[in-house]
Formats: C-alpha cells, structure tokens, sequence
C-alpha cells in the first residue's frame, strides 16, 4: 500500500484546512520545495508537529528535543560541514550501523552520502530542523574532546600535572561550554557524573534532569579539576567533599554558580548550582499564590511579631518566596536582618550576614548577635538544630517577626518537625503564626496548550476526587516558544496554614502530623493538591505535573 501523502496526513490531524494545503500547494507548484517547508514557511504548521506528521508518513520514529543528545565520538564521524548541509546529526552508531537525526528524511542523497563517509547502514530518526541546528551549534562547538594522558589511573595523576592540564584550551573551552549552555537553556543545576568509561553531564530544566552530552573518561579528572580552581577549591584533595562558588557574567547580569564536589566510586561527582541574582527578585503579587491564600498571607506577615515558616525539598522555591516577602516588608521604617548560608540574593536596604561556621559565626550564634542590633524582622535562613530553633522562637516571642525555613513534607509536618528537635510545645505553640508548604510544577507554554474536556469515566476523576461535573483541562503540545516541549518555566503549588487556637491546643498535646493537618483542613486550608488542581484548571499546569509533585502525600 502507498504511503499517505503529507497533506492528507495534515488534513487528518486537523492541523490545517483544505484552503490552506490548496494555498500551499499552489506556491509550491509556482515556486518549487517541499510542502512541508512551505507550510511551516506560511506559519500554518510549527516545526515540532511538522516533524511528527513526517515521522509518521515515512514510518521512521520521531525524537522529542530533549532526547536529542550530543555523543563527540559519533559526531567526528561525519565533518561538520556535511552536517549542516542535510541538517542531520550523527547519534549513536555501532559496527554496522549509524543513527542520525534529520529534519528531511526524505533527503536519500543525504542518507547516500552519510553510508558513503561512513561505510554503515544509515538509520534516520526525525526531529526539527531548529533543534538539530541548536545541537550542531553544541557538538561542532564543543569540538573534538581533549587528548589527555590516561596511562595512570586518575587518582596517580600528579597535582602539578593536573594544573597544567586544566589551563589547556580544549579543557577550558569545554569547560565554558558546559556553563555557558546550561545558563541559556535556563537550567538550575549542572551534574557531572563519572561513570565506569565515560564523564555524563545533565542539566536540571524545569525540575527535571537532562542528560546533554558524555565525554570520554579521559576528561574527567582535567574538568573537575579546572572547576574546582576555578571555585576556590584544593584539587589536591579527592577522597572529601567540598564546596566552593564561581561568579560569572552572562550578558550583563551576575550569576551565581554554587559548586558541591563528592567522591564517588567512580571518581569526584559535581554538581552546579546556578543562581540568577535578577530573577529572584519578584513580587508576593506575581509568585502564584491564589487570590484568598494571597490575601491571608499579606495580613501574616503585616503582624509585628511571630514566626512564619516556609517548608518545602530543596529546590522548591523557598528562597524565592522569602526574597519576596522581604521585598514586601522592606521599608525605611523598618530594620530588617538576615542570617544565611549562604547568602543567594542581595537585596537592598537589608542588613545580611554571611555564616562562616569556620570562624565560629553559625545560625545560632548570628542570631544572638542580631537580637542586640535592634531589629524589627528577622529572617533565618534555615532552622537546622534545635538551638537555632530555641533562638528563633525566643526571638518570636519578644516582639519580633521572624521568618525562616525548615524541610518538612507539608505545612503540618514544621510544626511537629520543631518539638521533634526539642523545642518545648508551649513555646512553638506560643509563637507560630503561619506555616506555607510550597512545591514547584513545570508550567504548560501559553501559546501552544491544548484544552480538553475530562469524561465522566475518567481515572483521573477518582484518583483526585474531581466527581462528575464537566471539567475542562489543559495538556502540553510543544511549539517553538517552548522547544516542543509543551512547558515553559515552572510555578510554585502554595498550601497555607494559620495556626489557630485549636491547632495551638493540638501542638501543646504533641499531637501528630495527621491530626495538625486534618484540624487545619477542617478549619478551610487548601491543601497543595487543592491549589494545584485548581491551577490546573486555570491552564497553568497540567494534571499530571500536580500528580507528580503534590498527589503522593494526599494518598
């Protein structure tokens, strides 16, 4: 049987009219090209469905952007300058066969000409012409990985063989490819991983990791040695963990790179953090509270005195929140004093303090010293041992508002997570006035979400309690404002809980995570689930994001 030819397959998905395909085809006709081209060319069609029409008419599998991987030993198999010819990108390949991704699968002289360079079986995968120029951009950039001595075992290389390597070019360049990328794709976090043969590094998009590129195992003790120099850290040093930061310029703003080593069995781990110093700083109005829970948070934080928590994983987005809070209370009548570890976002008019445990300046022993400064807010960059806890309350009972985090799984649980460090009930009862749980879901693109109506006999109705009431929500369809990936950005899931006079009761009882929980929802908290359904419905996220990051604790 035939092939179906590409219009009668856009016209079957509904993705253009016949007006339009007659449209096109008459430029076609007049000018020469391939329908798909002109149709994306018209802006009737966008690259990413154009590619999946194209997979599915030449029964080649299609490949989502985010699996679109850079491997530099398969890339020198083609020269670069045959790749950006037939835009197509060499994968994967083994002794008879060679993958590569293409945007025209229907290019047989491209495909002649890779089993010509190659002597191998050519197998296409398609995806978007965009995304394969992004990734040649990387692989051809990237280059060839360095010629490093390996005849010894990374950890015999010799330290002042290793600080030459690392002022090499190819090992830098590599080096400021991996940061530079990972600062323009928008990741929050960098790993790089040893395993057995190879270096793997992923980025952190979005909450999620992407796995970018591998590099030889040759590279990785000349890598990890030149971020470690350039953070400030003992090269010499393997078998311990370490910490260090770098600050870089990237088109006129600071970014923060918090650096973490760890040994592990196959050599030291990495891991990135990036912190963009300007976009932190928002507004409690723009940070995804819902309108009730926004309005009750404002009058929290208006109180002269008491102890606001924010409790989330690592990651969740509580920094953000505080800065935000900050920002709101920060006026010239007003002494407001931090202490953190370390300090992420400088904001001004804001007296902060850097904890250096190494000259004895801790969590606790700032706060003692901020209580002497006069201050009228007080915020504690995390509540981690049961002395900094005493302090903090202590501080919340005579007059001050203090803010600060702990990690808890939901809002509840802080409470209970206090006397479980030894704070006496009284005290926490006595000083708690607000407890927010936040978690972070990838936000769907708002150009290119698609909206549909949930049937009655829907599992995801019994899964979320959602009864029978016609419900319209949103899924991801992928554009090129969001990479064809559906999402763009992520937004926090918000549950808020007022310590009422019955909650107070239940603390002073050491009563359990359940019980707090259960009287807070009884007296109206909108749980994380709750706020995300609802978010949802907005077309904010999608049901299977507030799954991810909100359902397990409902269960």
């Amino acid at each position: 049987m035939a092939p179906k030819r590409l219009g009668d397959i856009l016209l079957e998905a509904k993705l253009i009219t016949p007006d339009q395909l007659a449209a096109a085809l008459e430029i076609q006709k007049a000018s020469g090209g391939r329908l798909g081209e002109i149709l994306v060319g018209m802006g009737l069609v966008n690259e990413g469905d154009m590619a999946r029409v194209l997979a599915q008419q030449t029964g080649l599998p299609y490949l989502p952007p985010q699996e679109l991987k850079v491997n530099p030993a398969v890339v020198r198999l083609i020269p670069e300058t045959v790749a950006r010819q037939h835009r197509l990108l060499p994968l994967a390949a083994d002794e008879n066969t060679i993958t590569v991704a293409m945007a025209d699968p229907l290019n047989v002289f491209a495909l002649d000409e890779v089993a010509l360079l190659t002597k191998k079986k050519v197998q296409a995968v398609v995806t978007t012409g965009r995304d394969i120029d992004k990734a040649l951009q990387r692989a051809y950039q990237l280059g060839q990985a360095p010629e490093l001595p390996s005849p010894a075992p990374e950890e015999e290389l010799e330290v002042f063989r290793l600080r030459e390597l690392v002022e090499e070019a190819p090992v830098v360049r590599l080096v400021n490819n991996i940061i530079d990328r990972a600062i323009a794709e928008g990741a929050s976090d960098i790993h790089l991983e040893p395993q057995e043969d190879l270096l793997r590094v992923r980025y952190r998009i979005d909450g999620l990791l992407q796995e970018v590129m591998t590099q030889p195992k040759s590279v990785h003790a000349a890598v990890i040695s030149r971020i470690k120099i350039m953070a400030g850290l003992d090269i010499s040093v393997r078998r311990q963990p370490q910490d260090g930061r770098i600050e870089v310029r990237d088109q006129g703003r600071n970014v923060d790179l918090r650096v973490s080593t760890l040994p592990t069995i196959h050599g030291e781990k990495v891991v990135i953090r990036l912190l963009d110093k300007r976009g932190a700083i928002t507004r409690l109005e723009t940070l995804g509270f819902l309108p009730e829970m926004l309005e009750e948070y404002m009058r929290l934080i208006r109180k002269p005195y008491g102890m606001i928590l924010i409790t989330g994983p690592t990651g969740s987005g509580k920094t953000t929140t505080l800065t935000a809070t900050l920002y709101q209370l920060n006026t010239p009548d007003k002494n407001i004093i931090t202490v953190e570890d370390p300090v992420e976002y400088e904001i001004p008019g804001v007296n902060q303090v850097q904890v250096n445990e190494k000259v004895g300046l801790t969590f606790a022993s700032g706060l003692r010293s901020i209580l002497r400064q006069d201050p009228n807010i007080i915020m504690v960059g995390e509540i981690r041992d049961r002395e900094t806890a005493e302090i903090a309350v202590r501080s919340a009972l005579t007059g001050h508002l203090v803010l600060s985090t702990v990690h808890t799984n939901d809002a509840a649980g802080a409470l209970t997570r206090l006397v479980d460090m030894g704070v006496e009930p009284f005290l926490i009862a006595s000083s708690v006035i607000g407890v927010v749980a936040q978690r972070l879901v990838r936000s769907l693109c708002p150009r290119c979400r698609i909206p549909f109506s949930l049937p009655a006999e829907a599992p995801e109705r019994l899964a979320f309690g959602l009864g029978t009431e016609e419900m319209t929500f949103y899924r991801p369809r992928g554009c090129s404002h969001c990479g064809d990936s559906g999402y763009r950005g992520r937004l926090p899931l918000f549950e808020l809980l007022v310590v009422s006079p019955a909650i107070r009761a239940l603390v002073m009882q050491r009563a359990a995570t359940g019980q707090i929980r259960q009287q807070a929802i009884r007296e109206g908290m909108k749980t994380l689930l709750e706020d995300g359904l609802a978010k949802a419905r907005a077309g904010l996220t999608t049901l299977e994001e507030v799954q991810r990051v909100a359902y397990s604790q409902e269960e």
